[in-house]
């Protein structure tokens, strides 16, 4: 057939370029192996010939699609698999503009914004409660000590913000993509705060506003089904937190200049969210990128740091505590993707076939992907630009210790 000659050549550029202890097993009871070993980590089974045409050009994101659509199964433990998924995509790039990182850019309406959430995130609650923390937080935690559990990470995390924005009691807090809305519980709790927390995810609302009521915080905080660009009034503390990848990098400046409009004239703002480490705002390598665009997130964008801050400056804000949580990152997708394993039978209750591979691979994928340096995620603390400079703390001690700085 016309790909056997095609596909000799691959497998021979990958032994060439790496040694890859994987096999690939064809329907028809052939078999090439990608390294030199005793027995490979990874098993690829093809299931028919409609999988090699993305075999043959093997990005993360046709080999993603490869195994989304049952058009080949993986056998192996997962971090191997994602392992030599990454070894094959490099190892197959051919020419230097293939490991080009570009940056894509979207239209980001209400209307699409809405609807790129509710696609993500409301899958059911039931499915996130089978790997998320009991709270529910679906971003990164903080492990201060790195041995910490995940639902004691996840509130340490929490606490971490609350205490970079210097949050007291009675002030006035929005959470702009609140989630299932554990931080305006918690800053309500221990911290004695006022809250707004505004999504789009029907399901989140719907949640988040029972776990309010169940607590006796209804007079506290209230959760609103409201796109950020139509909430009004001032706010003491605002917090995003996983959200602004949804932004667009193009509308970063319009973001953090309604941020600005909305937070007090001493307010402290901190915006949370995971960016690129391509100097130009490029996608995550060998196809990552395209593959979480049409599988798992439609229509995010993550900016480089530089980007964001240039775009916080611009909207009237001045950053002055910039935190990097990769690690901590890579931590907590390790273990999602441990709770997702160990809980399959639950899962596949829920979701079908596609989408219980989509979320396999886009957790551990993920995971891998903060280990590597792909991508990272930034705390960024910041006030309105132009404050005096004795508005501004002396130390990072008051992030640390109870009290004043």
């Amino acid at each position: 057939m016309f790909w056997e000659k095609k596909l000799a050549q691959w497998i021979e550029e990958v032994r060439t370029r790496s040694n890859v202890p994987a096999r690939l097993a064809l329907w028809d009871g052939q078999s090439y192996d990608f390294g030199t070993f005793e027995r490979p980590s990874v098993t690829l089974r093809v299931k028919s010939a409609a999988a090699m045409p993305l075999l043959l050009d093997p990005s993360l994101d046709n080999l993603g699609e490869a195994y989304v659509k049952e058009k080949i199964d993986v056998e192996g433990r997962l971090t191997d698999i994602i392992n030599v998924g990454y070894a094959l995509a490099r190892a197959s790039a051919d020419a230097p503009n293939k490991l080009q990182r570009v940056a894509r850019y979207f239209t980001h309406s209400k209307a699409s914004d809405k609807k790129s959430i509710q696609y993500h995130y409301d899958v059911s609650n039931d499915f996130y409660s089978l790997w998320l923390d009991p709270n529910m937080v679906y971003s990164c935690a903080y492990f201060e000590n790195g041995d910490e559990d995940l639902t004691t990470a996840q509130l340490k995390k929490i606490d971490h913000i609350l205490r970079k924005i210097d949050l007291q009691p009675g002030q006035t807090l929005l959470d702009i993509g609140c989630g299932w809305g554990a931080l305006v519980i918690r800053a309500a709790q221990k911290f004695g705060a006022r809250c707004v927390g505004v999504t789009l995810s029907q399901n989140q609302f719907d949640l988040a506003t029972e776990r309010v009521k169940a607590a006796g915080l209804a007079d506290r905080i209230e959760i609103r089904l409201q796109d950020y660009r139509d909430v009004t009034g001032q706010f003491d503390r605002i917090t995003s937190v996983g959200m602004f990848e949804h932004v667009g990098r193009k509308n970063l400046p319009e973001y953090f200049t309604r941020v600005a409009k909305l937070l007090a004239d001493d307010g402290v703002v901190m915006n949370h969210g995971i960016t690129s480490t391509d100097p130009g705002s490029g996608e995550t390598s060998h196809g990552g990128g395209e593959f979480i665009d049409k599988y798992v997130f439609p229509d995010g964008e993550l900016p480089h740091i530089s980007l964001t801050l240039q775009a916080m400056q611009e909207g009237g804000l001045e950053a002055f505590d910039v935190e990097n949580l990769r690690r901590h990152y890579a931590q907590t997708l390790r273990i999602w993707s441990d709770n997702y394993e160990a809980r399959t039978p639950q899962v596949r209750e829920l979701i079908d076939e596609e989408k219980y591979r989509i979320w396999r691979l886009y957790l551990a994928g993920c995971a891998y992907a903060f280990e590597n340096d792909d991508v990272a995620i930034y705390q960024i603390v910041g006030r309105k630009a132009g404050r005096p400079a004795a508005a501004l703390p002396w130390s990072r001690r008051y992030i640390y210790e109870d009290g004043s700085r």
